[in-house]
């Protein structure tokens, strides 16, 4: 037989990759002992019955699969989603406590400083992303809107809807009618992107940013048209339709409007993460982002959100916090015309 010996640093050097190795076979296994018949607290910021609240539901049977805990959904409402987001913010770093957050609208709210938001984005340890909303700018069919490029050279001012300042409605439509210059009157104060598309089936508005899958069924039924979107490699039904990049390319200054679109575009990419907060041990944090990228990529998982009607883009939780950097560290000049925007000020 014959053996092969190392020595010195060589030896040393495979020692410690086999400890390595062990130890974070070890890790993980202390990690799945623990959560082994644990209850984790899974925070949803909204009432029961809202897309945040389904898609937890629909995840969790998947999620305690793959985890071996028991998850135990609790919604708390309140403050545009603020309140469960510093629930968990503020919960131990025990790695019994997760939840999803309305991502977009917290970084909008950190940046404008506004009161309430006791959380830093780029601090959650996040196990990953569910979806991230695309966004897409809808016509009313009874505003006789056709194109985007109708709407700009029309003549008219186009009267586009929005929900609260600082929502994403709101903020979608002064960013981008900044950008290209838009002859646009915001109207904010709508209660829901439902009493908005109510008001465009009567004319009285003519235009509304939204998320695709809020979009699809009044486009479906012909009431609403896309004529703009968000999308750098549009597919489906987004495919034919110019896209806000497109329109960048061809701005008078389309260095700037890249940058701001670009800033634009990280807002959508965090979207609904889970996480949980600051501090989780990295052996814990390591099984838990396990657990959830196996749960998001079960087939049965998958089949359950496309039969409810949910998109799905999953992103890591190392994903998530390049995302959360990009969405919250921004050129000085870019971020204080956000905050502008969030605060109602443009």
């Amino acid at each position: 037989m014959r053996r092969t010996f190392l020595k010195g640093a060589a030896a040393a050097l495979m020692a410690t990759t086999m400890l390595g190795t062990a130890g974070t076979a070890v890790a993980q296994e202390d990690a799945e002992s623990f959560y082994d018949g644990k209850s984790i607290r899974w925070i949803v910021p909204y009432n029961p019955g809202g897309g945040y609240d389904e898609y937890s539901r629909v995840l969790a049977p998947y999620f305690e699969k793959y985890s071996g805990a028991r998850v135990d959904i609790v919604n708390l409402p309140g403050s545009g989603g603020m309140r469960g987001a510093v629930e968990i913010f503020n919960s131990p770093a025990d790695g019994l406590t997760v939840g999803i957050i309305n991502g977009s609208a917290m970084v909008t709210n950190q940046l404008a400083d506004i009161e309430g938001a006791d959380y830093r984005v780029g601090e959650y340890s996040y196990l990953g992303r569910i979806v991230a909303d695309r966004r897409v700018f809808v016509a009313g069919t009874a505003s006789g809107i056709e194109s985007f490029e109708q709407l700009q050279s029309d003549g008219e001012t186009a009267v586009v809807g929005a929900t609260g300042l600082g929502g994403s409605t709101y903020v979608d439509a002064v960013i981008v009618g900044d950008v290209f210059g838009m002859d646009q009157n915001v109207v904010h104060g709508f209660n829901s992107s439902g009493d908005i598309r109510t008001a465009m089936l009567r004319g009285d508005v003519t235009a509304m940013w939204g998320s695709i899958g809020s979009a699809i069924e009044g486009v479906e039924a012909g009431d609403h048209k896309i004529i703009l979107h968000g999308e750098r490699e549009p597919a489906g039904m987004l495919e034919g339709i110019p896209s806000v990049w497109d329109l960048a390319a061809e701005a008078e200054d389309s260095e700037r409007a890249t940058a701001v679109l670009e800033a634009w575009d990280a807002l959508s990419a965090v979207g609904r993460p889970v996480a949980g907060p600051p501090g989780i041990p990295e052996d814990r944090l390591d099984f838990l982002q396990s657990a959830f990228e196996q749960a998001m990529n079960d087939p049965e998982f998958v089949a359950d959100a496309e039969a409810a009607s949910r998109d799905l883009s999953y992103a890591s939780g190392d994903d998530m916090n390049g995302i959360a950097r990009a969405a919250t560290e921004l050129p000085e000049d870019i971020e204080q015309l956000f905050v502008s925007a969030i605060r109602g000020e443009i």
